[in-house]
């Protein structure tokens, strides 16, 4: 008997409709060609930084330093604001101290360097190296030392420590002393590993004084770092943007005149700037910038592009995130509401690929990506802040970085036809159709792809189907078991157990280990193994938005 659609009720038809809407969602194809490979994976990714450094030594600080020495089979870096700040300390939100510089009644400088080696030596305990940034200005010495310390929220940041030396020749012999005493507390081989970048943004109000005045304090820097040792690897700016101040310094270490030595130009061993996104409530709901994030890099790669003698050099965004400040909670600004869920990791996932299209594209030396994030001593559970943990339970955006560290090897090519056009997103951002990409890389035994499915706008979407089509595996291989990491809603995500457990601010014994389990790294489904088709292995998955996937195939 035929059946008539009149015949089916109402009901039926309409509980069926979410069903028949995502099923109607076009593949996307990603190829990946284990045959054609792109150079090295460099782990770019493997950079961290924080306001607070005192952070660092405490509880949860030891803990998440720990874990990012795991991530990685290369180097981490770790940048930290305030090292030269006065003080005796005690941290607060975008605060910091180590009093490593004070002077007694005559004048005479006194160095203590207590608080430093804590740090330094949390560092090193742990297997990660310091990315030493050269400030900021002791109370001592500077120009403008009164108010020292700020009360952020309740007041201005940029107080006295924000200011030039009053005097460079003792500015040029603290540092000097500092990389004296790093020497002989560590060795020359373990500093000369180190990056010492000079200040941080000295185009905003973290340096008050002029471009020039901060070349001088770049020259003093550097040339007292390589007085005691010359293989170490300086360089700057840190600018907050990569505009005019970028290439002023540039133009300065060319062909300037050395404010230390009166010569021509001055060394630089790096050149670092920053790239931030730009988050906004639209329409009721978070908009990502990821424009403004890949602008921002854009605009820097061009400009050294522009020096011939500095155009190999390695470029290290010391800083780049979906937004500037990371003490700012969510309560607080709601745009920045992207933290705590898988809009981090997903942003992330996509920047690092724009990021890597735009090195290739200006033939640029990319050697890090910088995440300003880390954790705040004693606030509350997920209150929005930008970390990668909240009272020692890590958050989604921390397992991508474990996924990451799955991509060893050389970097495969890539091909989707879900993927947004790294043109398109300078443009506009990814808000029309979403952004479904990888990134590979493969080894004598095993292929990694990283997959995800972002958009700027926070809005319900359906999943995405893909087809992977990893190409040109070695014949002679029968087959690869396959592990399939994932983060979305129900993977890899303690935000959303802890959500389920009712937003608990003093949890108890057993709710906190769930959730300590929750912030893992999780498998998908049970690991399987996959036919070689004469080359070719294929696997079909289906992606939420905002959802990144790690496939990895060994043999």
């Amino acid at each position: 008997m035929k059946l008539l659609w009149k015949q089916v009720p109402l009901l039926f038809i309409l509980a069926c409709a979410p069903l028949v809407l995502q099923a109607q969602e076009p593949v996307v194809t990603i190829r990946v060609d284990a045959g054609i490979t792109e150079g090295p994976m460099r782990p770019i990714w493997s950079y961290f930084g924080y306001d607070e450094p005192n952070y660092t030594y405490m509880t949860h600080g030891r803990e998440l330093i720990s874990e990012l020495a795991a991530l990685n089979l290369s180097t981490v870096y770790i940048r930290t604001h305030s090292l030269l700040s006065s003080g005796d300390g005690t941290p607060a939100l975008k605060w910091g101290s180590t009093n490593a510089y004070t002077e007694d009644a005559s004048g005479k400088p006194v160095y203590d360097w207590t608080i430093v080696d804590k740090i330094f030596d949390t560092y090193l305990h742990a297997g990660v190296k310091p990315f030493v940034e050269i400030g900021f200005m002791p109370e001592a010495l500077s120009s403008h030392p009164q108010p020292y310390q700020h009360t952020w929220p309740k007041g201005p940041i940029d107080t006295g420590w924000s200011y030039p030396p009053k005097d460079h020749a003792k500015w040029r012999e603290l540092i000097r002393q500092w990389v004296l005493h790093s020497v002989e507390r560590y060795g020359k081989e373990e500093v000369a590993s180190w990056y010492w970048e000079v200040w941080n943004e000295p185009d905003i109000f973290y340096w008050h004084g002029t471009p020039e005045e901060y070349d001088k304090l770049y020259d003093y820097s550097v040339d007292a770092v390589k007085s005691v040792l010359p293989t170490a690897r300086v360089g700057g700016p840190a600018s907050a943007g990569a505009a005019d101040y970028l290439r002023q310094f540039l133009e300065h270490c060319a062909r300037g005149t050395n404010y230390a030595t009166r010569k021509t130009g001055a060394p630089l061993d790096f050149i670092s700037y920053h790239a931030k996104g730009a988050p906004e409530v639209s329409d009721g709901h978070v908009r990502m910038g990821l424009a403004a994030n890949l602008r921002n890099v854009a605009k820097g790669l061009a400009i050294v592009s522009a020096f011939p003698q500095f155009s190999k050099l390695p470029i290290l965004l010391s800083e780049s995130d979906p937004e500037g400040c990371a003490a700012c909670s969510a309560r607080m600004y709601p745009q920045n509401a992207y933290r705590n869920g898988t809009r981090y990791p997903a942003y992330t996932a996509a920047a690092l690929k724009g990021i890597l299209a735009l090195a290739d594209q200006y033939k640029s030396n990319i050697e890090g990506m910088l995440t300003w994030a880390f954790e705040f001593e004693g606030q509350p559970y997920f209150d929005g802040l930008r970390t990668l943990a909240t009272n020692g339970i890590d958050k989604p955006v921390l397992n991508l970085f474990r996924m990451e560290n799955m991509l060893r090897g050389e970097r495969l090519h890539v091909e989707s036809n879900g993927a947004a056009d790294t043109a398109a997103i300078l443009a506009s951002g990814v808000r029309q159709t979403p952004d479904v990409d990888a990134i590979a890389a493969g080894s004598e035994h095993s292929a990694a792809i990283l997959v995800w499915n972002y958009h700027d706008e926070d809005v319900s979407a359906p999943d995405a189907p893909i087809h992977l089509l990893v190409l040109k595996v070695p014949k002679s291989i029968p087959r690869a078991l396959l592990h399939h990491y994932r983060i979305d809603r129900e993977h890899s995500n303690a935000y959303t157990v802890w959500k389920e457990m009712g937003s608990p601010q003093t949890p108890s014994t057993e709710q906190y280990a769930r959730l300590k389990t929750a912030g893992q790294l999780q498998l998908l489904e049970p690991p399987r193994w996959i036919r070689n088709e004469n080359g070719r292995m294929e696997v079909d998955l289906t992606l939420p938005r905002q959802g990144v996937s790690l496939l990895e195939l060994t043999w």
